[in-house]
């Protein structure tokens, strides 16, 4: 885990903010269908154009966590959009967040997300040439359907999402995938990601998805007191990084 994630961890988010800079932070708004789409956006320094990567949350929704983590990528050099699926709702409990997912029809997430890489796409500090997606539970099965949807996306990081295997659909992804999973997680068991990556790799699609055999769901979010796995989200993070830096900077 890079120093500036340990941090994040350790002080509130108006610190994390302050410390990447003035301005670095702003809601933001943009049209999806016939609807308007929302997120937090980071800015790094200077005027690029830049990278850039959608940072799309958890089944608890746009928490302090991934704004923290939308911050460091920011830090490293990456325009960063937090998407909000939830449109300003947060959970604070399972059962709120359970009735938050179940609520989000797939398609208007997807629409939400492929607005979001239309709205990068089109910021004169943005390389719109690279972006990225990153995502964790819900939005890590999300990132991959932003893949299926937009072929020019050129890198996806999912953390325990669901998973396709359909080759028609997978056969649409351009992007670079990468995955961190847990090996006890009974949502996405070691088969689930050995059948994805199966169905990639007969399909020549670059896939690189890695299983921590303790580890179950949500290893990596440090407010999953039961499940929280410190060196195993390190590792997976340090992946994540070095996994944009190939894709996204070279």
């Amino acid at each position: 885990m890079t120093s500036l994630r340990v941090s994040l961890f350790a002080v509130p988010l108006l610190l994390a903010v302050i410390a990447i800079g003035a301005h670095a932070q702003q809601a933001v708004t943009f049209p999806s269908g016939d609807s308007t789409a929302q997120g937090v956006l980071y800015l790094p320094h200077g005027a690029g154009p830049h990278p850039a990567l959608i940072v799309i949350h958890e089944w608890w929704g746009l928490n302090d966590w991934i704004k923290q983590e939308a911050a460091g990528y920011a830090q490293q050099g990456y325009v960063a959009l937090a998407i909000d699926l939830y449109r300003g709702k947060v959970a604070t409990t399972p059962d709120l967040a359970h009735e938050l997912s179940r609520g989000l029809p797939q398609d208007q997430g997807v629409r939400d997300l492929t607005a979001a890489l239309g709205y990068l796409e089109n910021r004169k500090d943005v390389n719109h040439h690279r972006i990225g997606a990153v995502g964790w539970c819900m939005g890590g099965g999300y990132a991959l359907q932003l893949a299926i949807a937009a072929p020019q996306l050129k890198a996806v990081a999912i953390n325990y999402g669901s998973l396709a295997t359909d080759k028609a659909a997978l056969a649409k992804v351009n992007a670079a995938v990468l995955g961190n999973f847990g090996g006890q997680d009974r949502g996405i068991p070691p088969e689930a990601v050995h059948a994805f990556e199966s169905a990639m790799q007969s399909l020549g699609k670059p896939v690189d998805a890695k299983i921590y055999p303790q580890a179950g769901h949500a290893f990596e979010n440090p407010n999953n007191a039961a499940g929280y796995r410190p060196e195993d989200a390190a590792d997976a993070l340090a992946r994540i990084d070095r996994f944009f830096a190939q894709t996204l900077k070279k």
